[in-house]
């Protein structure tokens, strides 16, 4: 698939530096790629500081950051409220590359009756209308959008429902789900909100889940957040630090990580929905083993990475300006 997107890069008479067309680990796509960041609530996980972090230090490009609702983060203007204050927190530190969040409010979406996607009823969200945007401007034939997700698939399923084209132009990278056998299920967390969203999304896209998380509390223990910088956005850590989920079965940031950081995939399958299961929202997508398979399942990850990569970006006195 990437070869592809190189040659037609190619015959539209563009020019191709040799390689570019190659991921740089197991999945179809790496840092080089615009991340656009999709979640809802600010404090249980470190999505956020990861993804600006990355960002100031120049090693990913993050295009947007969208904020919907979802679960326990059912407030909109609270979820917004949070992400502002992490948003200003470093501004105030001296990172640079920090978007604005945009709020995008939209219920979860409905299986038509005839079970067909595209006779689905959109949104039409704020949210899903950047995606649509923001990847007609940044992505490339060889090298399409990442929307890097924490919270449900609503935005971008309903991204899809407003431009059919939007599949050849991005890639969607979840935190979601547990690996099931040798597949995966798109339930908790994050996918058992959505069911119909992930039915899309699975089926429309080229899609990476992310299932194989760990302890994020090791990010930044107790005894470590009097080393947190001597600034505000040390401060908004040091804030939100006993409100990270205890559970190593949630973990957002692995989606930014598995763009982001080399090493940390270490094992993915391919997948595609052999069936569904029965949830009280409507049936679910299950995924099974299949070499053609448009989504990749993550079933291993280097979870010490995270930890050594978030202080050596919250250490490094360029991240902040200096």
């Amino acid at each position: 698939m990437l070869a592809c997107w190189a040659c037609a890069a190619i015959g539209c008479g563009g020019t191709l530096d040799a390689g570019v067309d190659v991921p740089h680990g197991l999945l179809p796509v790496d840092e080089r790629h615009p991340v656009i960041l999709n979640n809802d609530g600010p404090n249980d996980n470190w999505q956020g500081e990861y993804a600006l972090l990355l960002a100031s230090a120049q090693r990913l490009e993050l295009a947007a950051i969208v904020i919907n609702t979802g679960g326990s983060w059912s407030n909109l203007d609270a979820n917004m409220a949070g992400w502002n204050n992490l948003v200003a927190a470093a501004r105030a530190s001296g990172m640079h590359d920090v978007p604005d969040p945009l709020a995008s409010a939209g219920p979860s979406l409905t299986r038509p009756e005839n079970g067909d996607i595209d006779a689905t009823t959109p949104n039409g969200s704020s949210g899903a209308r950047l995606i649509v945007e923001a990847s007609r401007r940044l992505a490339k034939p060889y090298r399409p959008v990442v929307v890097a997700t924490g919270g449900r698939l609503t935005d971008v399923a309903d991204a899809y429902l407003l431009d059919h084209t939007l599949p050849d132009r991005v890639v969607i990278v979840s935190s979601l789900g547990t690996i099931n056998g040798n597949g995966a299920r798109m339930g908790i967390p994050n996918g058992e909100m959505d069911a119909w969203a992930d039915t899309i999304v699975v089926n429309r896209f080229r899609y990476v889940q992310v299932s194989a998380y760990y302890d994020q509390t090791a990010d930044v223990p107790s005894n470590r957040v009097a080393a947190l910088p001597a600034n505000p956005f040390g401060a908004w850590m040091a804030s939100k630090q006993s409100s990270i989920l205890e559970l190593d079965v949630a973990a957002d940031q692995v989606s930014i990580a598995a763009v982001a950081l080399r090493g940390f995939v270490l094992d993915v399958a391919r997948l595609a929905q052999s069936g569904t299961e029965p949830t009280s929202s409507g049936p679910r997508p299950l995924l099974e083993p299949a070499a053609e398979g448009k989504a990749w399942l993550v079933t291993h990850s280097d979870g010490s990475a995270m930890a050594a990569t978030l202080w050596q970006l919250l250490e490094d006195p360029a991240v902040f300006g200096g």
